[in-house]
């Protein structure tokens, strides 16, 4: 289906030149930095400067005083702490954290993570009961979960075991009655509200670390610079918001992942093939997704060991495993898309079929997520992927598009679910055992309902056009003051109008094109991800591309990465 390329944001254009003088970038990219609502160069600079110092105070946050009290008070005391985190890279980054953080002060430590298929998600009663039963801890501090588990936690705090909750989920009415309970969603600086999980881990740590220096703790002198290449892991992996206080940890993070102390993440490196300076893609498409697999399909705990290995020997053996893990990750992925699309290509009518549902037996808890993930993307509309279960009920994610709200349509259906939960782009659920079919046609029925009228074509963001003179490596360098991309600050994506094709166009890799363009007598490489040959329009083209340095053979050059082709037409993006 065509892309309709629209223009982000329209922009004033003696504030873009006004920008542009200031902060001496080039145009296009002052256009950007106004589009996203920086009108002069004082706003500006913070953003394209983040600074450590500017990390808001991990006090502002609700219960840190308390927390890191009784903290301080278990560590000198030699009570057993229990670190108890989530299957996710997010979860599992901030276990190893405060794990590294807890030992670093002198503390007895141990972490645990549940399991994704017997135990469930987060703090639940099975999970807590089984790491108590194994740890013997009278303190557990959670990390990424633990908000609004009453039931355990209430348990737990009845036997004398002191529960601190770290979380950064939405608070139900009723949340946890943990001794601590600190989450940026119920108060703090407005900064810290978009702190992932490992986010606000962090921000314990900071405080441990400030109150033991304020209070002469001999273990509290170490350097939390050194474990913001973590942070920043599970940070971008958790697709938070990338400005403020996220931004500052991501920003430095990244610079400390290309000299990481950590055997764990360097080996993790290696056998992803990351080389040269990480940035957030190397973060989320390579490390991340590596992580994950382990609690998806393998061990979440051998993902936590890579973490906090001091061996080198460990540290590679651990990884060359997760990325067997992986591999296997996306065997499975790619044989469930397969199956997927074939059952839904078979009926699809885009006038019809707007809520989209499929399962099947046998098909994977752990990677039903991405295959609807998948699935919403190609038709986008909402997708609901799910494995039936052995007494016939079915479990699994659903995906969105911007234009519908799962939520609703969930709560639509909700004489046919057992349980569902989540938000408005991403949920889960079960459905009743011999209620499939019937629930397939009640979210399709839900989803036409709001849909049926709605512009579904998909949208080529342009965020500004371009000329050739403009593309340079000045150009690149300033664009990178831009970084780190991510949520909320999506890299740009520029275009270019009436190129031509230069040469023969070809497939590299089985599915990637590769050509060049010319573009007033400028050539330029170019590659396109998964496009096929076939469908490259001929004669005068309109190109829309982010900006990038290509290494090869020890040379570099710049590189338009293709994200639409379009016939050459008059119009400009609307």
């Amino acid at each position: 289906m065509p892309k309709l390329w629209k223009t982000v944001t329209p922009v004033d254009e003696d504030t873009v030149r006004a920008m542009a003088a200031a902060s001496r970038l080039p145009e296009p990219i002052a256009r950007v930095l106004v589009a996203r609502g920086f009108r002069t160069m004082e706003e500006a600079s913070s953003f394209l400067n983040p600074r450590l110092a500017d990390l808001a105070e991990p006090f502002e946050l609700p219960d840190m005083e308390k927390a890191v009290v009784r903290i301080w008070k278990a560590i000198d005391a030699g009570e057993t702490i229990t670190v108890f985190g989530d299957y996710d890279v997010d979860g599992v980054t901030s276990t190893a954290l405060l794990t590294r953080i807890f030992g670093a002060l002198g503390a007895d430590v141990k972490p645990f993570i549940p399991d994704r298929l017997d135990e469930g998600y987060g703090l639940s009663q099975d999970a807590l009961a089984r790491c108590l039963a194994e740890h013997g801890s009278t303190l557990v501090v959670s990390v990424d979960c633990g908000v609004n588990s009453v039931e355990s936690v209430t348990h737990a705090q009845e036997k004398g075991i002191d529960v601190i909750v770290t979380d950064h989920h939405e608070p139900d009415e009723q949340t946890a009655p943990a001794f601590a309970l600190i989450n940026p969603k119920l108060g703090g600086s407005p900064m810290l509200k978009n702190l992932s999980g490992v986010g606000v881990a962090f921000k314990l740590a900071h405080a441990l670390v400030k109150f033991g220096r304020a209070h002469s703790k001999a273990s509290a002198g170490l350097k939390l610079r050194d474990y913001l290449d973590i942070v920043a892991l599970g940070t971008v992996a958790d697709i938070v918001p990338l400005v403020e206080e996220n931004r500052i940890i991501v920003r430095h993070g990244l610079a400390q992942l290309n000299a990481s102390k950590w055997v764990g993440l360097r080996a993790l490196k290696e056998v992803a093939g990351v080389k040269g300076e990480a940035n957030t893609f190397h973060l989320g498409f390579q490390l991340g997704p590596r992580i994950n697999a382990a609690g998806r399909i393998g061990q979440p705990m051998q993902a936590l060991r890579l973490l906090v290995t001091d061996s080198a020997d460990e540290a590679r053996n651990i990884a060359t495993l997760l990325d067997g893990t992986n591999r296997e990750r996306q065997r499975i992925e790619r044989e469930m898309a397969d199956e997927a699309f074939a059952e839904i290509d078979a009926y699809f009518d885009p006038g019809k079929n707007f809520g989209l549902v499929v399962a099947r037996e046998g098909w994977h808890p752990g990677v039903v997520g991405i295959v609807a993930s998948r699935v919403s993307r190609h038709y986008h509309r909402p997708a609901i992927v799910m494995g039936i279960e052995e007494d016939g009920s079915a479990r699994g994610s659903c995906r969105s598009v911007d234009e519908y709200n799962l939520l609703d349509g969930l709560e639509a259906c909700e004489s046919l679910l057992n349980k569902f939960g989540g938000h408005k782009m991403a949920a889960g659920l079960e459905v009743k055992s011999g209620s499939l079919e019937a629930f397939k046609a009640a979210f399709n029925q839900e989803a036409t309902a709001t849909l049926r009228d709605v512009d579904l074509a998909p949208v080529q963001r342009i965020d500004a056009e371009v000329e050739a003179g403009d593309l340079d490596w000045d150009f690149l360098n300033s664009l990178k003051q831009l970084r780190p991309f991510g949520q909320n600050n999506a890299e740009p994506v520029w275009a270019l109008h009436g190129v031509q094709v230069s040469g023969t166009p070809r497939i590299v890799g089985q599915t990637h094109l590769k050509l060049s363009f010319v573009s007033a007598g400028r050539p330029f490489d170019a590659i396109a991800f998964n496009y096929p040959l076939e469908q490259l329009p001929q004669g005068l083209l309109d190109v829309a591309f982010t900006l990038k340095e290509n290494n090869w053979n020890g040379s570099s050059s710049l590189q338009l990465q293709v994200q639409d082709i379009r016939a050459a037409t008059e119009q400009k993006p609307v």
